[in-house]
């Protein structure tokens, strides 16, 4: 009985803290003035007043665009490179695989701040300054390594017969990875993809530092950059209106691919 109880409270508890700072933001999103600070489960008198204002005092529909172009050219470049680079790294034999694979895996364990001169150097001499494909160009520096390590974890899941019998019709590296190793890595690659998107739709660091215009700014850049009318005022509200505009389809992209992100996720850890 007591650990049924306990178990119980560890599950609201869980429950609370994961929903509970969206619960607020969307619940502070529907107050305006003196009602921002009047504490309430909800609002007395709800409004889309911090809605409309997010899109009308400056381009935030720009501003999410930006961030789906980025984010999804990010992801669909960081998979094509990992399904190859996790095909060399699974299956072809050569000296020093382990250190490349671990040298891979060790970028991802750089701070930002610490590579953020020589990226920055790096995009001003590409011309690339200020503008999405700079950003997508140091995300790949996030994503990349990432993708490659989960995806080389799970090609080493596959059998070795169903890459004998395509190289056996005269298959070659290009076509097993297309049509053998592909159709079986779905879930893998809607997983590790989702993944990637999140990390490079939430980045703030380098959108910030590789941005100056409004129009090539994306969403966190744009909450961040939210001001009052005067140097005294907080605007809470628009930033939680912002917040749960861009937090929201996350949320539900998570529970549309959950059956997909499950089986990737626990594939890898099975040894086949």
């Amino acid at each position: 009985m007591i650990a049924r109880i306990a178990f119980a409270l560890a599950v609201v508890l869980i429950v609370a803290v994961s929903i509970g700072p969206l619960g607020y933001a969307v619940v502070t999103s529907l107050e305006t003035g003196s009602a921002l600070f009047t504490p309430g489960l909800w609002p007395d008198a709800p409004t889309v007043a911090n809605y409309a204002a997010v899109f009308a005092e400056q381009p935030f529909a720009r501003n999410i665009l930006n961030s789906i172009l980025v984010a999804g050219g990010v992801v669909v470049l960081s998979l094509a490179l990992a399904v190859t680079a996790a095909y060399a790294l699974a299956r072809v034999e050569f000296r020093g695989r382990g250190l490349l694979l671990g040298t891979v895996l060790s970028v991802s364990m750089f701070p930002q701040v610490a590579v953020l001169s020589g990226m920055f150097l790096l995009i001003r001499s590409l011309g690339l300054y200020n503008s999405l494909p700079g950003l997508g160009l140091s995300y790949l520096m996030l994503t990349l390594p990432f993708t490659v390590w989960m995806l080389t974890t799970f090609v080493r899941q596959i059998p070795k017969d169903l890459e004998e019998a395509a190289i056996m019709d005269g298959a070659g590296p290009l076509t097993i990875i297309g049509r053998v190793f592909l159709p079986v890595l779905w879930p893998a690659l809607v997983s590790t993809g989702l993944l990637a998107f999140i990390v490079a739709w939430n980045e703030f660091l380098f959108a910030l530092t590789f941005t100056l215009t409004a129009e090539t700014r994306t969403v966190p850049v744009a909450i961040a950059l939210i001001s009052g009318a005067s140097a005294h005022e907080l605007p809470w509200g628009r930033i939680m209106a912002a917040s749960v505009i861009v937090t929201v389809p996350m949320v539900v992209l998570v529970l549309v691919f959950q059956r997909w992100i499950v089986s990737g996720l626990t594939a890898g850890a099975v040894k086949g």
